[in-house]
């Protein structure tokens, strides 16, 4: 008798195989809109979400957070669904799925079922709290509240209180609140083995954030919750108190940066680099917006830069609105290509520039201002590198796909600042340098990259970091050179090393202040530099669309006119660097 139900079962089973029946169906995409509001119960109700996606996307893709509308404009197509349209049309990894809207926290808090396991209310007397609640979160499967959201939640979901924060943290310590926080968090979480040391969450905390219910830097977090890292805001200044806690002792925000930098190297332990994924707070480390402050913006950046590299640490500069990265990190991810022919021809007696599209070093710039320009109609009429950091697939593999997959025969696509990853590679130490080298050859390969053009540095490159990027970096080295503690740098003479071409990248019109000027700025810089014909000139140029480029372009030639240039892609123009460089070493090519 069982064996005639198995056999009916198989025949059933067989029936239904051969009449074509549909695999089952994809399990829905559940769409959540954060409120318009511009306050703290905006505010509240964003962190509570992210925190609530970091665990139901843990696993797998099934939330997805539209933005609310800027500056109130309903009718605004958001950036979050202008992915969602394109990912989800035939040939997208989403297309097969079912949308389906969930409306309020209690719907939401639903849909993460036993994934979640409690709450963490941080406190906010001590701002910073609510990063410590973030990292607890991760490690522990919980919510993150403020007291106003929880009283309003907890007593219809009868949800465990995991941590309540509030009164924990007086400054009996170190004198500071702030700083006794993330101190009981770096032994607590990070030093137990709790933490990722992957993946090192920067993101401005509830200080002057919550009360103008500014949520940029509160949606980038659900991957922090994902990944269960630690969370922080800290100054890499040791001279001046930060705008936050003015009354700590001088150098207290920084002692405490190095002491997370080092637990998280020793977790690491040598095996493979960290990312900090984030961006210090303008106005509380420089003399943004009238903050008092000695430090201007750009060196703060560099400054954070230089603290976090000899910990094996690069920065993905993510400054806010990088939406559901714990959804898009389950993209199938697969190797990428591209064309990198160099035209083979022979170096004549013109000026050839190249055009690096700069600073896509960060997944906020990828998601929300890379689309901008790329979907620009006149992109593809003229050669133009773009730098798109590789260890951006791990938070965005399919948008960096698109980018890929919609290349003209003019775009080439190279790394950003650093590599992959932005890092000083003089201050890597020396026995940290072959897993530096091994990190970025695992992702230039990915990638298919063989040109780092923005390696970013406070000193030129000695042999040892050269014979790094020439294990990666084959085909082209591009340098930034600049001190900025003395206001003073040299960049490498140009040369070939062990086959890879060694340019100076010139940052005079980075900042692109329209066509007439730019065409300006780029005529006197290769004045200044002339070195012969022929000669290479590698421009960076930031956040600028193809149109701009063109009539810039069009504007060198109008006041230019005895200037016989030619635009190359970036492969071309190493190539051919390379061939005046072998044929006549002692003659600089800038």
């Amino acid at each position: 008798m069982i064996r005639r139900q198995i056999l009916i079962i198989l025949v059933v089973a067989w029936s239904a195989m051969s009449a074509g029946a549909a695999p089952a169906a994809a399990e829905p995409l559940h769409v959540y809109r954060l409120a318009a509001t511009k306050d703290a119960r905006g505010w509240d109700e964003a962190m509570a979400v992210v925190s609530l996606q970091g665990l139901i996307n843990r696993s797998g893709p099934a939330l997805y957070v539209l933005s609310p509308p800027r500056d109130g404009a309903s009718a605004e197509r958001t950036r979050t669904q202008y992915w969602l349209d394109l990912l989800s049309q035939d040939g997208g990894w989403m297309a097969d799925r079912a949308q389906t809207d969930v409306r309020g926290l209690d719907a939401l808090i639903a849909l993460a079922g036993p994934r979640l396991k409690g709450v963490v209310i941080w406190d906010p007397a001590v701002p910073a709290t609510v990063n410590v609640a973030t990292t607890i979160a991760g490690v522990r499967d919980a919510v993150v509240m403020s007291p106003e959201l929880a009283a309003a939640t907890l007593g219809a979901r009868r949800l465990p209180i995991i941590e309540d924060l509030r009164g924990r943290f007086t400054g009996a310590e170190t004198g500071s609140a702030k700083n006794d926080a993330y101190r009981w968090a770096i032994r607590e979480y990070l030093a137990k083995g709790l933490c990722s040391s992957h993946y090192l969450a920067l993101q401005h905390d509830a200080w002057n954030t919550r009360a103008r219910g500014q949520i940029d830097y509160v949606v980038n977090r659900d991957r922090a919750i994902r990944e269960r890292a630690f969370t922080f805001d800290l100054s890499p200044w040791g001279d001046e108190t930060p705008a936050d806690d003015r009354h700590q002792r001088l150098g207290l925000d920084l002692e405490t940066y190095h002491l997370l930098l080092a637990e998280t190297l020793r977790q690491s332990a040598g095996r493979h680099l960290t990312e900090l994924a984030g961006f210090f707070v303008f106005n509380k480390y420089s003399n943004w917006d009238g903050n008092v402050s000695r430090h201007e913006p750009v060196p703060t950046e560099w400054e954070t830069v230089r603290t976090i590299s000899p910990y094996n640490v690069y920065q993905n500069t993510v400054t806010g609105d990088a939406y559901n990265q714990s959804l898009h990190i389950h993209a199938p991810r697969q190797p990428l290509k591209q064309d990198r022919r160099a035209h083979s021809r022979t170096p004549e007696d013109k000026t050839y520039l190249c055009i690096l599209m700069a600073d896509y070093d960060s997944t906020a710039v990828l998601y929300d201002t890379l689309p901008r320009v790329w979907d620009d109609p006149n992109r593809g009429k003229v050669p133009l590198a773009w730098g798109i950091n590789p260890n951006l697939l791990e938070a965005y593999p399919d948008l960096i796909a698109h980018f890929y997959r919609t290349l003209t025969p003019a775009d080439t696509i190279t790394a950003d600042a650093g590599a992959a990853g932005y890092i000083n590679p003089s201050r890597i130490r020396p026995e940290h340098l072959p897993l530096f080298t091994e990190h970025n050859r695992r992702y230039f390969q990915e990638a298919d990259l063989t040109i780092a053009p923005m390696v970013l540095d406070w000193v030129a490159p000695d042999a040892a970091i050269k014979d790094a990027f020439a294990a990666f970096s084959p085909d082209g080295y591009g340098a930034m050179v600049w001190d900025m503690h003395t206001n003073s740098g040299r960049g490498p003479d140009p040369h070939v090393w062990k086959g890879m071409p060694v340019l100076n990248l010139l940052n005079h019109a980075n900042e692109f202040p329209g066509p007439k000027k730019t065409a300006e700025i780029i005529a006197e810089a290769i004045a200044q530099k002339a070195g012969g014909l022929p000669g290479f000139y590698f421009f960076r140029i930031v956040w600028t669309s193809p149109t701009q480029i063109l009539d810039m372009l069009e504007e060198l030639r109008r006041q230019q006119p005895a200037l016989n240039f030619e635009v190359l892609d970036v492969h071309t123009f190493y190539a051919l660097a390379r061939q005046k460089l072998a044929a006549s070493p002692t003659t600089p090519a800038r």
